[in-house]
This record gives C-alpha cells, structure tokens and sequence, in this order.
C-alpha cells in the first residue's frame, strides 16, 4: 500500500498551523488536486474535539474523483486524524501533527497511506499523488506565511 511522511519545521506557531489544516473548507485555494470541498456535517464533543465529515472532489486531467471521510480536529493534543468512509479507496488513513518549537515554530507531521479500489485509476492516479503529497506541506507551509506572515 502507497505511503508519503513527512515533518517540516515552520515558523508558525503549532496552533496556528492546526488551525490552517482545521480550516478545510478553503482547501479548494491552495491544496494540490483538491477541485472541491463540502462539510456535510459538523460535530463538537464535550472532551474539546470536533468531527467533520467531509467530501473531497480531487482532480488530475480527466480523472475527477469525489469521497468522503471523517475528520477528527484534536485541538488540545494539536493532532488531526481522517479516517475514510466512501469513494474510490479501499483504504485511506491521514494523520497531522502539531509540535511547538519555541514561541513562533513549529515541527508539523504528516503520514498517509492509501489503496484504490481500481487497479487503472491507482496507475491513472498514483504517481500523481505521489507527486501532489511531497507538495502537500509545502502548500500548507506557503498558506501559513500569506495568512499569518512570514517569519523568520
């Protein structure tokens, strides 16, 4: 099964960058492949939590592909799980985490693995993911300095 991680050291605070990957609505902006997101539904608990479940729509030439996960914003542990429900995938695991590195950095991991369903689409669509995961934390690194400000 294919797998892309990474930890980058940015010069955004941990909460800042988690809020920037919570936010997912604006993927669409900046996220590489991500043509559309929509939040069917949003869900805070009582332990500071809150679950999302989302439909992502990503697109790569003519291949378009749209499904939908579950999304649990740990905003007192600074970590983000996705955890697949339906679409293209059999298996699909996300995870984010956010460590503070002194006032204004951060160490930001990102680990995922996944499997389509189709054998063409994951040759269609594989070496593309490839490419668009080692893009990932550099996309989200570049929204953090035009939101909060360049640092450092």
């Amino acid at each position: 099964m294919p797998s892309f991680s990474n930890k980058r050291r940015v010069q955004h605070k941990a909460s800042e960058m988690f809020d920037l990957v919570a936010d997912v609505e604006r993927y669409p902006e900046f996220v590489p492949l991500c043509q559309a997101l929509k939040v069917r539904q949003r869900t805070p608990r009582a332990d500071g939590t809150e679950v999302i479940v989302a439909d992502m729509t990503v697109s790569f030439k003519l291949v378009k592909e749209t499904f939908t996960s579950e999304v649990t914003l740990d905003r007192p542990n600074l970590k983000i799980t996705v955890r697949y429900l339906r679409g293209p995938f059999s298996n699909l695991e996300n995870r984010w985490t956010f460590e503070p590195k002194g006032d204004d950095a951060s160490d930001v991991g990102f680990y995922i693995t996944y499997e389509f369903k189709s054998r063409m689409l994951a040759m269609l669509m594989g070496s593309m993911f490839d490419v668009a995961f080692t893009r990932f934390s550099a996309a989200f690194e570049k929204r953090a300095d035009i939101v909060y400000g360049k640092r450092g």
